[in-house]
């Protein structure tokens, strides 16, 4: 009897689990696939049966959305300034976490210190200060440029997120540089290979699961972003989150829903295709704490 017991319990603990996992996977699919069967409607559909299968390709929506409402302009900037912030944030953030994970050295203690201090630091309490900063630098340079060079400036706001994002970075490559053995190293250093070859030639290949999650998570978090690139982007140069908020707000104003959701599948999409591509990789940085000598 307890044996009965003891799996049908097992079973209705096995059904919980998946009727929570199709719920939440429900509860993500249909808002999406909802929002791109709308970006293909006529105005007039969403009057009559909002719920409903599109009776056609509306692809117009999607040319307003670009020429009209300058989505294209937007989408060129968020791609510039998300791909140069990834590349700063690697190129600092990389070797940062090696050299604070694998040697010793004064200070050492005091630099993890500080980068485990910035982890609690949210970049919605220290934008104004930011801003106020680089403004205070324009006011410094206003005599050399006609006009702002640190304000409006998409480059100054990709370094500006690579700078936020680093501590998270350096402290999650830091942690899985941790699990690697000394065995690689100690290999490379018999075969005559210096500090920056074992460091460019054997670790940071074997730590690339690690590096794609960084790369993923941050993709996210810079293509997401509103609050600095609101701020420190002023003037007609914006980002796709500041200029899907302009959109949505002129098209609710004019009563034209198309539009609206085709700049919401412009945003998404780069996102859905970057995880489509990155899938696989970034189920083995999940799953590979390490690798073992």
């Amino acid at each position: 009897m307890k044996k009965k017991k003891g799996i049908s319990t097992d079973r209705l603990i096995k059904i919980f689990i998946y009727v929570v996992l199709i719920g939440l996977a429900v509860s993500i699919i249909v808002p999406v696939a909802w929002v791109f069967t709308a970006s293909i409607k006529e105005n007039s559909e969403f009057y009559s049966t909002p719920w409903s299968i599109p009776d056609g390709f509306h692809f117009q929506n999607f040319v307003e959305a670009f020429v009209q409402a300058n989505m294209g302009d937007y989408l060129l900037n968020s791609v510039i300034v998300t791909v140069v912030a990834l590349i700063v944030l690697i190129g600092v953030a990389l070797p940062a976490a090696y050299v604070l994970s694998r040697f010793k050295f004064i200070g050492s203690g005091l630099l993890n210190a500080f980068v485990k201090a910035g982890l609690f630091i949210n970049v919605s309490y220290i934008v104004v200060p930011i801003f106020l900063m680089l403004l205070e630098w324009d006011n410094v340079l206003n005599p050399i440029f006609d006009e702002a060079f640190f304000i409006n400036n998409l480059f100054v706001l990709a370094v500006i997120y690579a700078a936020t994002a680093l501590p998270f970075t350096i402290f999650l490559l830091s942690s899985y540089f941790q699990t690697l053995p000394t065995d690689f190293e100690e290999a490379a250093s018999i075969d005559g290979a210096g500090y920056f070859k074992t460091m460019i030639s054997v670790m940071f290949p074997m730590a690339t699961p690690s590096i794609v999650i960084v790369i993923l998570f941050n993709f996210l978090l810079f293509w997401n972003e509103y609050i600095l690139a609101l701020t420190l982007l002023p003037g007609e140069d914006k980002t796709l989150p500041v200029g899907l908020l302009n959109l949505m707000a002129a098209e609710r104003a004019a009563v034209n829903y198309g539009p609206m959701y085709a700049g919401m599948v412009i945003v998404m999409l780069p996102t859905l295709i970057l995880y489509i591509i990155v899938q696989k990789r970034l189920t083995e940085g999940m799953t590979v704490g390490g690798v073992k000598g």
